[in-house]
Formats: C-alpha cells, structure tokens, sequence
C-alpha cells in the first residue's frame, strides 16, 4: 500500500522546498486539493523539483473547468513530471457549481462519465492520431486542429480517479476511470456496504473487477506534537467533517449510521450563516467515525484499521498546515507493517 501526504503550503513559493521533503521522508506520492488555492499550479512545482513521487489533485473540481482545458493541464504535467500525474477530479455539489463558479449544474453522474469520457478521446486523439469527434448530451469536442494538438507523448495519457460519495457517482469511477478517490466523509462501514459494491456494478458493465481500479482512501488524521497543535487540529477537522455533513449528498453516508438529522440542523445552519457554531455539532462519536484522532503513535495503527486490504493507497489527510515531517513517523511504520 502507498502513503500519500498533503501538499499544503501558504504560497507558491514555499511548494518546492516541501516537495523535496515530502519525497525525501518516503512517501509514495503528494496531493493537493481545490480549496483556497488552485490544485494545479503548486504540482508543477512539485513535478520539477521531485524525481519519483506521484503527483495529484485530490480533487480539482471537474464541473468548474471543461474537459478540453484538464486535458491540456493534466497533459502537460504529466509531461513535466515524467509520467507521474494523476488526474483526480470531484463534481462538487450544485450551489458552488452555479454560485461560486458560475457554471452549469444537472445530472452529476451522468455528467462525470461523459466528462471523462471526453477527456480520453481528447488524449486519443493527440496520443493515438484518433480524430476528435465526441459528442454528448453534455460535452462536446469535435475540432483538433493541427496547431492546438500536441502530438503524442512519451509518457502516454495521463491516469484518471474520480472521486465520489453516493453509489451513482461511485458506479460511474468503476465504469470510466483508473482509480477512485474514497472520500474523506467516509466510514469503514459505508465503503464496505455501499462505495465497494457500487464500484463493482460500474466495472462489471465494461467487463472489469474493482481490483482493476487503483482506490486511494484520503483519511482525516487528527494529531499534534502539543496540546495546543492537537487542539487546533481537531477544531479544524470537526469543522471539514461539519462542512461535509451539511451537505445534502452527502446525508446518505450519515444515513448509513443512523445519523441522518444532523445533516438536517447543520444545512439549516448554513443557510442561517452559523458557520461558527457548526463545529460543535460535531460531538466525539461522529469525529471518531470519520477521523483518525490521537497521539503520534496511535495514527498508523488506525489508518491501517481502517485501510488495510480495502485500498491500494492512503492519503494523511491533514486539513491543516502541517509539516509532511511529523507524518514520517507513520509512513515508516505502515511500510513496516506491510
């Protein structure tokens, strides 16, 4: 099993010196992911200053691009970086789509299939000389003219997860792309009664088995070498899970625990602007169902509780600045249990 860590970095500048760290500690690969920053810019960093650890976005968000500008970005970090890019892409929800990106919004899954599936005949087109002509209900792309293609790489096209919570979407990896992003709103329990067997109707429809799919598990770690940095972690993560649970597409997962009204109060709380409040909903019970939380040497005992035979890697997902090199200690100690 691989070990990824968070590239989090507070500018552009400081992304080279943490990714030479980052590989120099171990780890198999670095991700960074669409918040207050752009989740491509600080890879190219990255792929210039690193030689072997994979590089990705977990996730950038597909509907606020379209599939013609991923392909040219994926494409061309996948050049810089040798072959070590992948592409990982999330649909978001409806009102950032329309709201904070402007964006069209309507039938997720639906969209995301074709959206990757567009995505591979643009790269067909430039890498097997295939002409271009796909044309969906959603996306279209039918002109490559000469000066626009790229021509084949010595790379190859680049790797594809998606990234998903309900079955739809979920199915939908299993049917189209090379990997599947477990989302961190995720229980052991609802990726072994509703992600896996969701992945496996998608990959039966193209004649795959889930093992043909690369599945990665971003899990929220909660730990701190003071009191203070451990307090601070936790208050932050209780406020991504909060976030997360307000979501109506993601109630399914609450759901599955029984868990569903909290979803109905922190949606409320939302629309009211009671972001403040949010994270006190969250008691120790839930924290514990969707997070990693104790000292140092309690995380690699419980990511691989949680992970172990279900994934193919596991990203330390640390929603919060933290140095790759207080993780290096649970890398070293995953890699020894394996």
């Amino acid at each position: 099993m691989k070990v990824d860590a968070p590239l989090v970095a507070l500018g552009l500048n400081a992304v080279p010196e943490m990714a030479r760290k980052i590989e120099s500690l171990g780890y198999d690969g670095a991700f960074t992911f669409e918040g207050p920053h752009d989740p491509f810019f600080p890879l190219a960093l990255a792929a210039e200053h690193t030689e072997h650890i994979e590089l990705m976005t977990a996730v950038a968000i597909a509907f606020a691009r379209n599939p013609m500008t991923i392909a040219n970005i994926s494409r061309d970090l996948n050049d810089l970086s040798g072959g070590r890019m992948i592409t990982g892409l999330g649909s978001q929800v409806k009102p950032h789509i329309e709201r904070r990106f402007s964006m069209p919004w309507s039938q997720p899954a639906a969209r995301m299939r074709e959206f990757v599936l567009a995505l591979q005949a643009i790269w067909s087109a430039w890498q097997d000389r295939t002409p271009l002509q796909f044309e969906g209900e959603h996306y279209r792309h039918t002109l490559m003219t000469p000066f626009f293609d790229p021509g084949p790489s010595e790379f190859g096209k680049p790797r594809v997860h998606l990234a998903g919570v309900g079955p739809a979407m979920t199915e939908v990896a299993g049917e189209v792309a090379d990997g599947f992003l477990i989302h961190p709103f995720s229980t052991p329990e609802f990726v072994k009664d509703v992600t896996l067997p969701a992945l496996s109707r998608g990959a039966a429809r193209v004649g795959r088995s889930v093992g043909d799919l690369e599945l990665t598990w971003p899990v929220m770690v909660i730990s701190g070498e003071t009191e203070e940095a451990f307090a601070t972690a936790e208050l932050i993560v209780r406020t991504q899970i909060a976030f997360y649970a307000s979501t109506p597409a993601y109630r399914v997962v609450l759901e599955h625990h029984g868990l569903g009204e909290i979803q109905t109060v922190l949606h409320r709380m939302t629309r009211e602007g009671n972001w403040a409040d949010m994270p006190g909903m969250i008691n120790d019970e839930v924290l514990d169902l969707f997070a990693v939380r104790g000292e140092l040497k309690k995380v690699a005992p419980g990511l691989l509780e949680r992970t172990l035979g279900v994934v193919d890697r596991v990203s330390i997902n640390a929603p919060y600045e933290s140095d790759p090199g207080a993780w290096s200690q649970v890398v070293s100690e995953i890699k020894a249990t394996l």
